[in-house]
């Protein structure tokens, strides 16, 4: 007689995968055999998935809300590195190494995340040439997050930082309104961006009295994405 839990287990994890960008185009057979090894972790909201130091049980996916990768300065600053959502992978890059993992992370919310452990990956990697080129691709794209933060990061001002991160999500076209999601709290954007919530809430009601942005409970809306940009370009002094 078949497993049907075990079965059902495995289909739900295999669709997970799919969706990430890591494994897309992969043949189910791949990826039922991956999902057929890899553990799904629930994780209550502000639940620390692994410390910095850490040794790695391998790499995760996210199912389900949010995990918030980051580091502890000496003096107890958290500096966010960046938030995964459903469908993007985090912690590859440690399948190749055995310093553990290089920061910590915690769900920002009730999450669930898929692990798939070293010892396994390692070894199918071995066979399948192919998808460890993928995963090379995969750690690039987080390496190019990495400096996007940095460079983001040496914007002088709060304000500054929060129209760059609103002119991003603004169509390349667009000149009118256009809604931007909060896919999160205020206090995780407050993190992204390097400052407090208390500053970030004040920077919200500066450019609202602006007009530049009406904010609701899960968007900020960009009344006009041409001057919003207008007013970044006039803080950088371009």
């Amino acid at each position: 007689m078949s497993d049907r839990p075990a079965e059902l287990r495995t289909v739900a994890l295999a669709h997970t995968l799919q969706a990430c960008e890591l494994f897309a185009g992969l043949p189910a057979a791949d990826l039922e055999a991956i999902a057929a090894f890899a553990v799904l972790k629930p994780l209550a909201k502000g639940a620390l998935l692994f410390r910095e130091g850490e040794v790695s049980e391998g790499f995760y996916v996210v199912q389900r809300g949010a995990v918030n990768v980051h580091r502890v300065s000496p003096a107890g600053k958290e500096q966010v590195i960046h938030v995964f959502r459903p469908g993007e992978s985090f912690a590859e890059a440690t399948l190749a190494t055995g310093t553990g993992y290089p920061a910590d992370a915690r769900a920002v919310e009730a999450s669930a995340v898929v692990l798939v452990p070293r010892a396994p990956m390692v070894a199918l990697l071995g066979r399948r040439p192919d998808l460890a080129l993928r995963m090379l691709g995969a750690m690039s794209q987080h390496l190019r997050v990495l400096v996007g933060l940095l460079d983001d990061l040496t914007l002088k001002d709060v304000e500054t930082r929060l129209l760059n991160w609103l002119a991003k999500r603004c169509p390349p076209a667009a000149g009118g309104e256009v809604a931007v999601e909060l896919r999160g709290t205020k206090r995780t954007l407050a993190a992204e961006l390097g400052t407090t919530s208390e500053t970030l809430s004040r920077t919200f009601a500066r450019l609202r009295t602006a007009n530049l942005i009406r904010v609701e409970r899960s968007a900020v809306h960009v009344r006009d994405c041409a001057a919003l940009r207008a007013r970044f370009a006039s803080l950088l002094g371009e």
